[in-house]
Order: C-alpha cells, then structure tokens, then sequence
C-alpha cells in the first residue's frame, strides 16, 4: 500500500478535555496550520521495505503478528519512527511525526466536543464493540474513515507524536501551533490500543513513554507540510 495524504485544514479547535485524566485540561483554544497527514498509519509491508533497504534493526516481535501487508507496523521506538521519516522523506518534500496539537486536530475531523473520532460512542466496526484485549492488531484499512478521510486514527495502535511530554504543557501552551516543551525524558502519544481493556482512546486522552521503548502496541502515522 502506497503511503496517502489527506490536507488537514488550518483552523482553531479547542484542545483537551475537562472530564479526563489531569493531563488533558485545561481546554484551551488552539490554531494549527494545514498540514498532510496519512490517511493509513505506516504498515508492515511499507515498514518491511524500509528495513530491507537499510538493515535497520527489527521492531519487537516483528514475527508475531501475522505478515499481513495492510496490518500497522508496531513495536517501534520513536527513534525508529525518525529513521523511517528521513529514509521516506525527500529533500523537497520531508516527512516527521505529527505534533499532538495536529494530532488532536486531525483526530477531531472538524468536529468540536466529540469523544470519538467518530462520534460520542464507540463505532460498530470496532472489532469485539472496542473490548480488549486482543490477540493483535487489526488491518489499517478496517472500518470507516473519520470526517478528515482518516482510518483508524485513535484506535487500535498508540501513535507516536513529535512532542516530548509533560503533564502541565496545556498551561504554558502558545496558543498558535504548539510544538510541546523543549526538553523532557518522554515522547508523546496517542491513540490506542488493541493491547488495552478497551481498544479505542477519546481524542484528548494522551500516552507517553521513553522515546526508546519498543511496545508492541506503539505505531505512527506520518505527516508533511503542504508544498
């Protein structure tokens, strides 16, 4: 499957949530630029063509899933996602991770207040009503696309964000394309995850891990700015 790209339109949306974990208040007004972002995360068969032209190390349990060409590609650090990024990327048109504001906005599809991707409930394409967990993940292409054209997108894998972390940033956030703190010991995240008691997240819930953990329920989806 060759990557694909749907424009993310600049726009305001208020970002976080009040009835959350901490980490995701207060909600604040937030403007993001447009921007490209996948409409599929990276799966296993664009990853496998990465990892034969490099030599690059393996994700964890890459054998242990099935070898499926639309399943996402998981247990790969941050790390990892920045070598993909630079290896798919051209001089003239690179590739990075999302920021969690493009994330969030992307997530959203236009739609203020909305849970889900799709709406307050959980969809019925979920596999098993979103109840977890489950053996592995599904096929990226499964179930229907978001109001931006997006499958997936807070469902099913965690997805790394280009932000470091912290709990407090929605405090001391610009107000205009936010880009995370300077400095910290953990990568953002979100989304997910097949491996959880329930395999959906609302769009303002966040994760973070150490940027060189390999989980096997950790994927991405890549981004581009507009040419």
């Amino acid at each position: 499957m060759d990557e694909q790209f749907v424009r993310i339109p600049a726009g305001w949306f208020e970002m976080g949530s009040d009835d959350g974990a901490e980490d995701e208040g207060p909600v604040h007004r937030v403007w993001v630029d447009a921007f490209d972002l996948a409409v599929y995360p990276v799966t296993r068969m664009e990853y496998e063509a990465f990892l034969l032209d490099t030599g690059h190390e393996r994700p964890r349990e890459w054998e242990s899933f099935g070898s499926s060409p639309d399943l996402p590609v998981v247990g790969v650090s941050w790390l990892d996602c920045q070598t993909y990024c630079g290896w798919r990327g051209t001089p003239g048109a690179p590739l990075r991770l999302p920021t969690e504001a493009e994330w969030e906005r992307a997530a959203r599809g236009g739609i203020e207040g909305r849970r889900y991707s799709w709406g307050d409930e959980i969809p019925g394409w979920i596999p098993q009503g979103g109840r977890g967990p489950l053996d592995g993940p599904w096929p990226v292409t499964l179930g229907e696309p978001n109001a931006f054209g997006l499958y997936g997108i807070g469902a099913n894998i965690h997805e790394w964000c280009a932000d470091w972390y912290a709990p407090d940033y929605y405090a001391v956030t610009p107000e205009r394309n936010p880009r995370g703190p300077e400095s910290g010991s953990r990568r953002a995240s979100r989304g997910g995850a097949w491996r959880h008691a329930v395999t959906i997240s609302r769009c303002a819930a966040r994760s973070r891990i150490d940027p060189s953990f390999r989980y096997t329920d950790y994927g991405f989806r890549i981004a581009r700015d507009p040419n």
